[in-house]
Parts: structure tokens; C-alpha cells; sequence
């Protein structure tokens, strides 16, 4: 069994790694919901609750395709980092990972036709080297942060911050590659034609 992919967010990321792996989405459909977190709510909590509501909002007039939703929070122990809106608030999430460990937790929900939405968590440990304000200034003279959750890309020039990652480094990116394939193809999304020959 095959059916349509729709991918229930805007980042072109999750685009991108989708390709990766030789999925290419049938269409686009950012879900326009709020994304601050409720009083009280936890990273892990955030990410699930996120992913969920994307996928179900989009699934609603989609009853024919596997609509996938996805969420990455980015948090220092219990602090979620929101995506760095201004150089300021750049400037302080990087200043508080900067020889620390953090985790970044990947959310994602795939609703198939017909039933409800299943749901995977990914969280993936990092460590930050110890940074110097003028590392620091060159990567926001990079605007490289700009809406990136914790103010940071680790496919781009942030990549010499990290020191290691444990776990996913897709679900660092954006969206863990193994975890959503496994979650596709148990719902029976995957047929031989759609993965691409090359």
C-alpha cells in the first residue's frame, strides 16, 4: 500500500532530509497553530503535543494521505529555547549552551488514512564546546540563527560548537530520518516505486 505524502510544516529542512532518504512530499501544508508552550509544559511534552496538533490540524481535510507533522525543541535542562527571534536572545541561548550539554527533542506524528495519529519522541544529547564572545559575534554577523530553535544550525557553521553528539543527528537537523521511516513504513506507507532508484 501507497499513498500521498503530505508534510504538515514549513521548514525547509524537513523538506530537504526527506529527499535525503528519497522522499519527496506530494505537498506542503504548514499548520497554523500556536507554538508557546503552556504553563508548566516540559520539553518532551512541548515537542509531543506539537507534532500532534500540526499532523491532525493538516489531517483534516486530507482524509486520503499520510500526513506528517514534526516539532524540535531545543532545552538546557528544563529551559526550552524557542527560536532566536532577535541577536539578543541569539546572543544569550549561545552564551548559555557554551560548554554545556543540551538535548534536542524531535516530535513527530504521522496521521495514514482513515485512522489516528501515531507518534514517535527522539532525543538527542549535545555538547557544546566552550565559546568566546568572538565566536559568538561572528555567528551572529552570520544571521545563520536566525528561527532556528536554540539559535543554532548544526549542518552549518555551528558544526565546529559541537564537540559530540549522542543519538540522532538528523533529529538535530530537524527530523530523525530513522525513526520517521520506521514510522512510515509500519503504517504502510512505502511501496518500490516511491523510494528513489539512485
Amino acid at each position: 500500500m501507497s499513498g500521498r505524502l503530505i508534510l504538515a510544516s514549513a521548514s525547509p529542512r524537513r523538506q530537504q532530509l526527506l529527499e535525503q532518504i528519497g522522499l519527496s512530499p506530494d505537498e506542503i501544508r504548514p499548520a497554523e497553530i500556536v507554538e508557546t508552550p503552556l504553563k508548566g509544559e516540559l520539553p518532551r511534552q512541548l515537542v509531543e503535543r506539537l507534532a500532534r496538533q500540526k499532523a491532525e490540524t493538516v489531517a483534516g481535510g486530507h482524509g486520503n494521505a499520510y500526513v506528517l507533522g514534526a516539532d524540535t525543541v531545543v532545552a538546557c535542562g528544563r529551559r526550552i529555547m524557542p527560536k532566536a527571534e532577535t541577536p539578543a536572545e541569539a546572543r544569550r541561548f549561545l552564551r548559555l549552551l557554551s560548554g554545556r550539554r543540551h538535548r534536542v527533542y524531535g516530535g513527530i506524528c504521522v496521521v495514514p488514512p482513515g485512522h489516528g495519529g501515531v507518534q514517535r519522541t527522539v532525543v538527542t544529547g549535545v555538547q557544546f564546546k566552550r565559546l568566546s564572545e568572538a565566536e559568538i559575534d561572528a555567528y551572529i554577523v552570520s544571521g545563520e540563527w536566525e528561527g532556528k530553535a536554540g539559535a543554532y544550525a548544526v549542518q552549518g557553521r555551528a558544526a565546529v560548537f559541537v564537540k559530540s553528539i549522542n543519538g540522532s543527528y538528523s533529529n538535530v537537523v530537524g527530523l530523525p530520518l530513522f525513526e520517521t521511516s520506521a514510522l512510515l513504513n509500519g503504517l504502510g506507507f512505502f511501496s518500490e516505486e516511491r523510494v528513489d532508484g539512485g
